[in-house]
């Protein structure tokens, strides 16, 4: 069984959902400690041409705190807007934008929830069948582990034969150390993409959304499979 294990981040980049599609079952790691300025609740958007961050706003949001120990502000319709604003003459805003609209009147603002039911509904519009589990949901994980080693605790706990990261935790994990306890240890490098944007000189790394506006799902389908694994 392939295994992803991530935390859960806001309309990340394609690279996410690549990795969500390459795996069988994908943990959203939401019991671990919130990062401020990643990305968690931020991302980037087209706006005038140029990349344009946005902030999911948060309450009393610390690193202190587990993920799914924080909450997001009720009142997030100046984003909605603001993206409403950006898109609204993508050629696939019509689909898009009522998935978007779903997303942001999910009814818990647990910050994990929210987010991960986000992911959950991208990955559904994108006709991935992907089955997802929350890592707070696993109750036979050993939570004194640090690292890796609760990584690697969790594939086992899962039964994955194989287990994929992005390529940015290269460094973090060995693959000697999986191989002894018979898992392949796999990093997902995202090629680089490039599509239509209006007319505009083309703003690499934004969030799936822009991808979503500008593109068909045959066309996503063809850029989702734009990867090498390592």
């Amino acid at each position: 069984m392939k295994l992803g294990i991530m935390q859960p981040y806001f309309l990340p980049y394609i690279g996410y959902f690549q990795l969500i599609k390459t795996v069988d079952n994908y943990v959203i790691y939401d019991d671990v400690n919130f990062i401020k300025r990643g990305w968690i609740n931020r991302n980037n958007i087209l706006l005038d041409g140029k990349s344009y961050q946005f902030t999911l706003n948060l309450l009393e949001a610390s690193q202190n705190k587990l993920i799914n120990e924080i909450f997001i502000a009720e009142d997030q319709s100046k984003l909605l807007k603001t993206i409403y604003m950006t898109y609204k003459k993508a050629p696939y805003f019509s689909s898009v934008f009522p998935l978007l609209e779903k997303i942001f009147v999910y009814e818990n603002n647990n910050l994990a929830l929210f987010v991960g039911n986000s992911i959950i509904q991208i990955a559904d519009y994108l006709r991935l069948d992907t089955q997802f589990i929350y890592s707070s949901d696993i109750k036979e994980k050993d939570s004194s582990l640090k690292a890796q080693d609760k990584i690697l605790n969790i594939c086992k706990i899962m039964g994955a034969t194989e287990y994929f990261n992005a390529i940015g935790g290269i460094e973090l994990y060995s693959k000697e150390l999986f191989t002894e306890h018979n898992i392949k240890l796999n990093f997902l490098k995202t090629k680089p993409i490039e599509y239509k944007q209006f007319n505009n000189t083309f703003v690499p790394y934004l969030s799936i959304l822009d991808v979503l506006m500008f593109n068909s799902l045959e066309q996503i389908n063809k850029l989702m499979e734009q990867y090498e694994i390592l």
